[in-house]
C-alpha cells in the first residue's frame, strides 16, 4: 500500500481519464510507459492514493522468476492479511491471479505491476498468461489492470506491438511524457524566468529531476549541488541509465557526447565519435527507439538528406556538454570554479538551441488556446538551401496551415534589432506557397526601439518576451 505522500504537478489529463475509467463497471485493462524518472509511478500512487481506491501493487525487479512470484505473493497477502497465516507464497503467478479474482469478486480493484518488462523477462510466457487472463478469467470483475514500464522500445514492440499477446486488449494506454518548458516551471515558483528556463534546460522537464533543483534556492546552487558534486544527485545519472538500457554503453557514450558537442550530420557524429558510419547509423536508432536522440528533417521539403540528430533529452544534453568533460575538476571538488567559468561563459550559446525549443512549445500551448493568427496544422525548424543568394538559410520555426504561415525567430539575448525582422522576412520569400505571412521575434529579454515601432505599425509582426512565454 503507497503510505506516503509527495508534491505533484501536471497530469491533470492522465489523472482525469484513470478516474473516469475506473468508475465504469466491468474489467479495465491500462498500459502505462515512459523513460526512467518520468513520474509513471507518482502517477499511479496519486490516481490511488486520491480515493484510498484498494488496489495491490507489485514493483518487479531484475531477478529470477521465483524471486519475483515471493515478492507478488507478498504484495497479494499484503492486500489479504487473513491468508498470511497459512501461505507464505504462492505456488505459480496462476495461483495467485485466482486468488485476487475470488476475493475480489465485485469489488473495484486496482492491480498495479510496475516494471512489467523485468517480470517478463524473468518468466518468458508471462504475456501469454495475462493475456488468458484478460481474455477469460478477469472477465466479470471490476479491477482495473495495470501494466508499467520504463523500457520504451520493450513496452511498443512486446506489449502495445502487432506481435505481442496483448496486441489490442488494453481499455487505455499512456506514453507519459517529460514535462514541457511550463508545467516544469510549477516546481519553482519563486524563481525567476530565467532559472525556470535554466531549469527546464538542465532537466529536460523530468520530475524526479526538477524535484532535485526544487529544493535550492537558485538555479546556480541546484547545479552546482546535483550535478557538479561527486554525491551529487545527477551527478552518474546518464551513466547510470545507460548501463540499465544498453550492452555497449562506451560506443553510445561517444555518439551522445558527438552529438551534445555540436555534431549532426551522421558523417559528422561518426567521425567526432571515432567509430564507421553505419555502426553509428544503427546505435543511433538504438538512441532514438530509447528517446534520447531524435532524427529531424526540415518541415518544408525534407529530405534524407538534410536530415539531422538532436540529443532529446535536455539532462543528458547538459551532462554530456558541462559534466563528462569536467570530470577531473569535480573530483577535485572544483564545483564553484566549473560553474563560473565553464558553464556561465557558455550557457547563452546553450541555451540557444533550448530556447528554440521552448519556442515551439509555447506556440503550441497558443495554438490549443486559439490565441493565434492562425491555427496551424504543422510546425517545426526548416533549413535549406537558397537558391537565390546561394547559401544555406534557416528559421527557427514555421507553423502552417493552408496557404497562412508563420514565421518565427528567437533569440536568447536582449534588445533584439529591427535587423532580425528584417532577416526573417527575407528567408520567408523563400516560400511563395504562402499568401499570409505572420511574423513572431521571440527574445530572452528586450527589443530595440526601431523593432518596437515597426510592430507597432504592422499587425502581422508580434514580438513576445520570456515574460510572456511565462504568463
Amino acid at each position: 500500500m503507497f503510505l506516503f505522500y509527495f508534491d505533484f504537478y501536471g497530469r491533470e489529463k492522465e489523472l482525469e481519464e484513470l478516474n473516469k475509467l475506473y468508475t465504469k463497471n466491468g474489467f479495465k485493462f491500462v498500459v502505462i510507459y515512459g523513460r526512467r524518472r518520468v513520474g509513471k509511478s507518482s502517477l499511479i500512487q496519486k490516481f490511488i492514493n486520491e480515493d484510498e481506491k484498494p488496489h495491490i501493487s507489485f514493483i518487479a525487479l531484475e531477478q529470477n522468476d521465483k524471486q519475483n512470484l515471493e515478492g507478488f505473493s507478498e504484495a497479494v497477502l499484503s492486500k489479504y492479511d487473513s491468508a498470511k497465516n497459512y501461505l507464505a507464497s504462492f505456488a505459480s503467478l496462476d495461483k495467485a491471479l485466482d486468488y485476487i479474482i475470488n476475493q475480489a469478486k465485485k469489488e473495484r480493484l486496482v492491480l498495479f505491476i510496475d516494471e512489467f518488462p523485468y517480470l517478463a523477462n524473468s518468466n518468458s510466457s508471462i504475456s501469454s498468461l495475462f493475456q488468458k487472463y484478460v481474455d477469460t478469467k478477469f472477465k466479470g470483475t471490476n479491477i482495473t489492470f495495470v501494466l508499467c514500464g520504463s523500457s520504451m522500445s520493450f513496452m511498443e514492440n512486446q506489449v502495445l506491438g502487432a506481435k505481442s499477446p496483448l496486441y489490442g486488449r488494453r481499455d487505455m494506454q499512456f506514453r507519459i511524457e517529460p514535462f514541457n518548458y511550463y508545467d516544469s516551471s510549477k516546481f519553482f515558483a519563486s524563481w525567476n524566468n530565467v532559472d525556470k528556463a535554466f531549469a527546464y534546460a538542465v532537466t529536460g522537464g523530468i520530475p524526479q529531476y526538477l524535484n532535485k533543483l526544487k529544493e535550492y534556492d537558485n538555479i546556480a546552487d541546484g547545479i552546482k549541488n546535483s550535478f557538479l558534486k561527486k554525491n551529487g544527485a545527477l551527478y552518474e545519472e546518464p551513466r547510470n541509465l545507460l548501463m540499465q538500457e544498453l550492452r555497449e554503453p562506451s560506443v553510445y557514450n561517444a555518439i551522445i557526447r558527438a552529438i551534445a558537442n555540436g555534431a549532426s550530420k551522421l558523417n559528422d557524429i561518426a567521425m567526432k565519435a571515432g567509430e564507421d558510419g553505419k555502426k553509428v547509423s544503427k546505435y543511433l536508432i538504438a538512441l532514438i527507439s530509447l528517446h534520447l536522440v531524435k532524427k529531424e528533417l526540415p518541415i518544408i521539403g525534407g529530405q534524407e538528406r538534410n536530415a539531422i540528430y538532436k540529443l532529446s533529452d535536455n539532462m543528458f544534453r547538459f551532462w554530456y556538454r558541462f559534466v563528462l568533460d569536467n570530470n577531473t575538476n569535480i573530483e577535485a571538488g572544483l564545483f564553484d570554479y566549473i560553474y563560473d567559468n565553464k558553464i556561465i561563459p557558455e550557457f547563452s550559446h546553450y541555451m540557444g538551441g533550448i530556447f528554440k525549443d521552448i519556442c515551439v512549445q509555447y506556440m503550441i500551448r497558443q495554438n490549443r488556446l486559439m490565441q493565434l493568427p492562425i491555427i496551424f496544422d504543422n510546425i517545426g525548424r526548416w533549413w535549406g538551401n537558397n537558391p537565390i543568394e546561394k547559401r544555406q538559410e534557416e528559421i527557427d520555426l514555421i507553423a502552417m496551415s493552408g496557404n497562412s504561415a508563420i514565421f518565427g525567430e528567437c533569440k536568447w539575448t536582449d534588445n533584439v534589432s529591427l535587423d532580425t525582422l528584417n532577416v526573417l522576412k527575407r528567408r520567408a520569400e523563400l516560400f511563395k506557397k504562402f499568401d499570409k505571412k505572420y511574423f513572431y521575434i521571440f527574445a530572452k529579454g528586450s527589443f530595440s526601439e526601431s523593432l518596437q515601432e515597426a510592430a507597432a505599425k504592422d499587425d502581422y509582426v508580434h514580438l513576445v518576451t520570456l515574460n510572456d512565454i511565462y504568463k
